[in-house]
């Protein structure tokens, strides 16, 4: 059955656990026979020390309402019952006092004296001196208008990259349009002078949007300048530049963004204006700190000193998993300027970033990166204990917390994780690669950087099937992980490449990556690594045999050209298929898009290069919600992803995301439950969701569609620093 169109409460059922629900770290709540329940701790002062309840209720001025809901209490008290708005000046629309016993009905009406979308339903259930159970069942809102189905605000039928084109390669739009026949296009520049014309190529129904759209080609426009426009079908494009600098600055910002996710460290608004904040997690009250964090109850009996790192997302979670592959690609990016015919050093070096280490002497982004493999190194289980060598899997509060919540303000216990086979392989593939790349800056890190390497690969070996629960998800993700041949095979990799050793050659030969999959056809991602080891392989020069190193090559030409032919099927130009509009799917698409880079760095075939500049107009507007996912850059772009440090939607006084920040982007699963509330259509029977990729929304409740994350920015750094080296389409040089 569809949902009542006047429902304004989501999940009222709980068929979907506590999606929705929010409960005060006193009282968490479960779902048990179907009913919400909560122990209520006594001796609680007032009704509101104790609240569950669900935001972003919509309300109407002037309309009736009526909240009935089921509940019980395991013995006698009264709770307190509110509608009111969820933010200053919090006035209630209701507010009631109800009596709990045995199971009963109750229902309150009330007529709204606002309009609002950010009212709250709670029950407030404090303020008894004895500890007792709470049951809720069947909580419902309804009154008002019905709300129509959500439809987002798309601009111009128009679709192009906001941020720009470079001078040279293609450049395409679609035009989202009824047209069965091609239709008639033109390219105004700047000043509103035709600088190009033509028609357009029809292509039907595009299977990801469910629009009907045409392409426009208007690569023969190769002069430098702003505010370019597309006109097709009596529509205008927003403006766009071409230009050979398009992307220098968004390759500052996307590594900045990790300066600003730094635990550990004040952030100095100098070098970061509007984020500076003190340290987060340092033992300062009311931080419990990662200096000393203990071990989660039957994990160990000893404490690590964990400091420093990134937060790895909108959370104030580290994650040894995600946190390897981020660093690898900011390692990566380095390493490409070594090995890159294309690629300009000086564009990574000293005094390039906004950091605090600048002009001592090592290029910046090692400095940036060295922040996290610092954590990653201290993640390692002590000599001496049970399962040294080994890695933790994570570190995270015990209890989540709510939004906002700047990082020095965090007052929850921090624990760590048990080990894991794929973190400890995380940490030595990471600490093996920064032993090659900081050796030229300071040898005594790189020298311990191999030993803990090593250690790690022993201690993996040792310990091959120690997996992550899918289930630790109390405080933060489980970033869980049933198979980790792929882990084995990347820190092998790195470690041959390295040392050079037999030992590790052995190891990826007997990988059954060796002549398997390597290359998902979704992209790699931090559960599936096997790429990075290859990747690596190709590119960076080793004592691997020619005939193997052809062998990683012409793999890495394989995949690119796989991620090529799909990109020619999408209407859009992007390397994703229907069905992979998951979580992160934008990390889908410039994860795929560093294998067609590497491509070109292989051969110099220029239909790679193109092909992954192309690529990158998907993330920059050319898609079904003209939406640029880049906080900061297009006309219509990303600024409301899920954050506890950039919590500006909701609380002024924070900081929006900073610039450079890319959102998840459209996600089929809508794990989440404003994406669900707002995306489903509801009306209808059975209720619709929504086309792939309208399957986003730029809200800050939106994590499962808009969350930042580390390992997402770092893809997106990797392939913008790719793209910002080809400035004028400079020849390829085959002198590696």
């Amino acid at each position: 059955m569809a949902q009542d169109p006047l429902e304004r409460v989501f999940n009222g059922g709980f068929g979907e656990g506590t999606d929705g629900w929010f409960a005060s770290e006193a009282a968490p709540v479960s779902v048990v026979d179907g009913k919400l329940c909560a122990d209520v701790p006594g001796d609680t002062h007032q009704p509101s020390d104790v609240i569950i309840g669900q935001n972003d209720i919509w309300l109407q001025r002037d309309k009736p309402y009526a909240l009935s809901f089921t509940a019980s209490a395991s013995q006698p008290v009264r709770v307190k019952v509110q509608v009111q708005l969820s933010d200053e000046p919090w006035t209630a629309e209701l507010s009631q006092d109800i009596a709990l016993g045995p199971e009963q009905r109750h229902t309150c009406t009330f007529t709204s004296r606002v309009d609002t979308d950010r009212a709250a339903v709670s029950f407030q259930i404090g303020g008894n001196p004895a500890a007792w159970r709470f049951r809720v069942d069947d909580v419902s809102l309804t009154g008002g208008d019905p709300l129509p189905p959500y439809v987002p605000d798309t601009g111009p039928r128009v679709r192009v990259n906001q941020v720009g084109y470079l001078p040279f390669g293609s450049k395409r739009a679609t035009v989202v349009t009824d047209a069965t026949e091609p239709i008639p296009w033109q390219v105004n520049n700047g000043a509103g002078i035709t600088v190009a014309s033509g028609t357009s190529t029809p292509r039907g129904v595009d299977a990801s949007s469910g629009q009907q759209v045409h392409t426009v080609d208007f690569s023969a426009v190769t002069e430098d300048g702003t505010g370019y426009t597309l006109s097709a079908d009596g529509e205008t494009s927003y403006p766009f530049d071409i230009s050979a600098t398009a992307y220098d600055q968004l390759r500052s910002d996307a590594l900045h963004f990790f300066y600003v996710q730094r635990s550990g460290i004040a952030i100095d608004d100098a070098l970061a204006p509007g984020y500076a904040r003190p340290a987060g997690h340092v033992g300062v009250t009311p931080n419990q700190g990662d200096t000393s964090v203990p071990c989660q109850p039957g994990v160990g009996d000893y404490q690590l000193n964990v400091r420093g790192g990134w937060y790895d997302a909108g959370d104030h979670g580290k994650y040894v998993v995600n946190g390897g592959i981020a660093a690898y690609q900011l390692l990566s990016q380095f390493e490409r300027t070594r090995t890159a015919p294309v690629a300009r050093p000086d564009a990574l070096g000293d005094g390039s970033l906004r950091v605090p280490e600048r002009g001592n002497g090592v290029p910046d982004i090692l400095d940036e990166a060295r922040w996290e493999l610092e954590f990653l190194l201290r993640m390692q289980v002590p000599a001496g204990r049970p399962l040294a060598g080994m890695a933790h899997h994570k570190v995270h509060d015990e209890k989540w917390t709510g939004l906002p919540l700047p990082p020095e303000e965090d007052s929850q216990p921090r624990e760590l994780h048990p080990p894991s086979t794929a973190a400890t392989l995380n940490l030595a593939a990471t600490a093996a690669q920064g032993a090659r790349l900081y050796a030229p800056f300071d040898p005594d890190f790189a020298a311990r950087c191999l030993t803990a390497a090593r250690t790690a690969w022993a201690a993996a070996q040792a310990h091959p099937a120690i997996l992550a629960s899918k289930t630790d998800t109390i405080g933060g993700g489980a970033y869980d992980d049933a198979h980790v041949s792929d882990e084995f095979y990347w820190a092998a990799a790195e470690l041959f490449i390295t040392t050079g050793e037999q030992t590790f050659l052995d190891a990826l030969r007997a990988s059954p990556h060796w002549t398997g999959e390597v290359f998902p056809p979704s992209g790699f991602s931090w559960q599936d690594v096997a790429a990075l080891g290859l990747l690596d392989l190709a590119t960076v020069p080793s004592l691997l045999p020619d005939a193997d190193r052809d062998a990683a090559r012409a793999s890495v030409r394989a995949a690119a050209d796989q991620y090529l032919a799909t990109a020619r099927e999408q209407a859009y130009g992007m390397p994703l298929t229907k069905d992979e509009y998951l979580w992160g799917s934008n990390s889908f698409v410039l994860n795929k898009l560093a294998v067609i880079a590497t491509a070109f760095d292989l051969t110099g075939d220029e239909r790679y290069r193109d092909g992954v500049v192309e690529g990158l107009d998907y993330l920059f507007g050319r898609n079904a919600l003209n939406q640029s996912y880049v906080t900061g850059y297009g006309e219509h772009h990303s600024h409301n992803q899920h954050s506890r440090l950039y919590a500006h939607q909701i609380t002024p006084a924070s900081p929006a995301p900073p610039a450079g920040s890319i959102a998840g982007g459209p996600n089929t699963g809508l794990e989440d439950p404003k994406a669900r509330r707002v995306l489903i259509d509801r009306t209808v029977d059975p209720p619709k969701r929504p086309e792939p990729q309208f399957s986003y929304i730029d809200d800050i409740q939106s994590w499962s569609t808009n969350e930042i994350t580390i390992n997402w920015n770092s893809a997106l750094s990797w392939v913008i620093s790719f793209v910002a080296d080809q400035r004028d389409g400079a020849r390829h040089r085959d002198d590696q």
